[in-house]
């Protein structure tokens, strides 16, 4: 049967967050083992409609580096903790994704992947947080959920992936990474 998926996540590279350009912030992929099954649970938070920017999408917990944060790693915990009320303590920081710049918030994104001991009980914690999600990644892989889209006109045109969820769709730099996510595991499978 070979490796379950939380032994091949837990083998993604880890690295200590660089200088960003742009404005600095990190996300947490917070994934939880799913009880019983060879699957992963992944934190996901929906984002208000009275927001300035990415109101009403579909997100990961994060934001700005704050000057008080040592790093990427810090800083997207301490977002969990605030936005998600995520005790820091219960993360295990395992590996970062690629960062990606956002052309909305102008943003240099960090994604700090993290291990959870299991799903516990989170409830929106911030006005920038309207609805916590527990994403089983298995949804993911269906064949139903995920589509691209070419947006732009060439040289300028830009991919852009979507996850259609039963009551949500999850798109732009949220989406980005959960490509980067399942591709990795998905190379780490074969390897």
């Amino acid at each position: 049967m070979g490796d379950s998926l939380l032994d091949r996540v837990t083998r993604l590279p880890f690295v200590i967050p660089g200088d960003p350009t742009g404005v600095p912030a990190s996300v947490l992929l917070a994934l939880a083992p799913v009880a019983g099954a060879d699957d992963l649970e992944l934190v996901l938070v929906l984002r208000p409609d009275h927001l300035r920017q990415h109101a009403g999408q579909v997100g990961l917990p994060g934001g700005a580096v704050e000057p008080g944060d040592t790093d990427g790693v810090a800083a997207a915990l301490r977002e969990a903790h605030e936005e998600v009320g995520l005790d820091p303590s219960l993360v295990t920081p395992f590996a970062e994704l690629d960062h990606l710049s956002t052309v909305v918030s102008r943003s240099h994104i960090v994604p700090v992947v993290g291990r959870l001991p299991g799903v516990v009980p989170l409830a929106p914690a911030s006005p920038e947080v309207e609805r916590v999600m527990w994403l089983p990644l298995g949804e993911l892989v269906r064949p139903d959920t995920y589509h691209a889209e070419r947006w732009g006109r060439s040289p300028t045109d830009r991919l852009l992936h979507f996850f259609e969820l039963e009551d949500e769709t999850v798109w732009g730099a949220t989406a980005f990474m959960l490509v980067d996510l399942l591709a990795r595991i998905a190379a780490a499978a074969a390897a």
